[in-house]
């Protein structure tokens, strides 16, 4: 593995990861190790159907049927 030396970081930064290291339970280095690797991760592909699946049920098709309204001169955002 490699390592890492981050030189001229605000005091307040450091602060900041000390602080939150101590929130997660861990050093200061393992919480920078943590943030590093989520934000440079590739995110994981999702299926098509994976996704799909996700979408929460929120009513019958009938809930969601068009009323057809012929007054076509009514300001629908009034």
């Amino acid at each position: 593995m490699a390592n890492l030396i981050v030189r001229n970081i605000d005091e307040s930064i450091v602060d900041a990861l000390k602080a939150r290291a101590g929130k997660h339970g861990r050093s200061a280095e393992a919480e920078h190790r943590r943030i590093l690797e989520a934000a440079l991760s590739k995110p994981t592909k999702r299926s098509l159907i994976d996704i799909l699946k996700s979408i929460p049920e929120v009513g019958e098709d009938s809930d969601f049927q068009r009323i057809n309204d012929d007054r076509g001169d009514r300001d629908v955002f009034n």
